[in-house]
């Protein structure tokens, strides 16, 4: 099985939040708050713990269209497989990016990305459970061009971990790599919803994309300083409502359009397709750093104490799991899986307020002491 880099950079990524918290205490800037970054952090724990389940899925199709059906073979130790893969993952995964933002099955899937209303390296690791099922097609051809699939997993993972340092709000313009690079100052523009921004630099690594296709816009942070989060807002911590909240939406269309060629547009139209029957959604018209209210509320001092701790736990045992994926069977990674998840709800009911929170938590806690009994004769 390839090695999986990305579980492997866990520590990386707090060792870097930890530096930008720093960097912004210093700088006198607040750009965390702490409800929001454990719903980042938790979107991007359960999409991980979605890939034990999904792993083989993903790379199966991509083996066995390289195995029976690639077109070139490559001698071994060839360098060209590594420069298609880095040129081809980059160029695929600039159009799987920009139909994720033009076609509404796609945006479902990957909107979770956008739902923080913050922008920094935490915002980074909110990534999807459904994108895992919906960039599989995209990267299939680079297996009929003969990349082993060892380069295609190793490039895609690095194309992936570049772009976490891009999502800081503490780094300007960085000079001539502007012209190459994604860099901070890109990407932020991609965040915004600023209708200026809207939908525009889809980069991974090389903004030459961008440059090529037309989807680029410099920010003008003078000017116009980015507004992050959707225009719909998500206003809601729970990890799972951010997971899958905009299918629901496309359900509730579904049902609600009158025939059934609507019935399908709905889910292949554009996220800005609002025919009469559908009431128009909320604009970003006139949208301002002054004028934009986030969603904001706030634990006390002991519930963000309480959270944190259990979040650390759940965090560490999402990571052991991760790591024993090939070892432990189905059914124990299925029901550490579970307690994880549980724990992510219950932390951002909790900074919520919600008034299941309590009753949910006691629940948890349940299941948690159940999780260590039947594990107790496995240590």
């Amino acid at each position: 099985m390839p090695t999986n880099y990305i579980a492997l950079a866990i520590p990386f990524f707090f060792v870097c939040i930890g530096a930008e918290l720093f960097a912004a205490w210093r700088m006198r800037r607040r750009v965390y708050r702490f409800a929001d970054a454990i719903t980042d952090l938790g979107c991007g724990i359960s999409s991980e713990l979605s890939k034990l389940f999904l792993h083989g899925v993903m790379i199966a199709g991509y083996i066995w269209l390289y195995e029976h059906k690639r077109l070139v073979d490559p001698r071994p130790g060839a360098l060209w497989p590594w420069l298609v893969a880095f040129v081809g993952v980059d160029f695929i995964y600039y159009w799987w990016h920009r139909l994720s933002h033009e076609v509404n099955f796609l945006w479902a899937a990957h909107v979770v990305h956008h739902t923080s209303e913050d922008y920094n390296l935490a915002v980074a690791l909110r990534q999807a459970i459904a994108t895992n099922v919906t960039v599989i097609p995209f990267y299939l051809p680079l297996a009929l061009a003969g990349v082993p699939p060892v380069v295609y997993v190793t490039i895609h993972s690095f194309n992936t971990l570049y772009q976490f340092w891009i999502h800081t709000e503490l780094v300007g313009k960085l000079g001539a790599a502007e012209a190459v690079l994604n860099t901070p100052s890109h990407h932020r523009v991609h965040h915004a919803i600023n209708p200026r921004y809207l939908d525009r630099n889809y980069a991974g690594t090389l903004i030459v994309w961008d440059r090529l296709f037309g989807t680029f816009v410099e920010e003008q942070p003078d000017e116009e300083p980015p507004v992050y989060g959707t225009v719909k807002p998500l206003a809601s911590y729970n990890p799972l409502r951010a997971q899958f909240h905009y299918f629901g939406d496309l359900l509730r269309a579904t049902v609600r359009a009158p025939i059934w060629a609507d019935k399908l547009r709905v889910w292949v139209a554009s996220p800005a397709w609002h025919p009469r029957w559908l009431p128009a959604g909320p604009t970003s018209d006139g949208v301002t750093p002054a004028t934009f209210r986030k969603y904001d509320p706030r634990p006390t001092q002991a519930q963000a104490i309480y959270v944190g701790l259990w979040f650390a736990a759940a965090t560490a045992l999402a990571t052991v799991l991760i790591f024993e994926q090939g070892s432990w069977p189905s059914g124990r990674l299925a029901a550490g899986s579970a307690v994880v998840v549980m724990t992510l709800m219950s932390a951002g009911a909790i900074c919520e307020g919600r008034r299941w929170a309590w009753p949910f938590e006691g629940l948890r806690l349940v299941a948690v002491a159940a999780l260590v009994i039947a594990w107790l004769p496995l240590l």
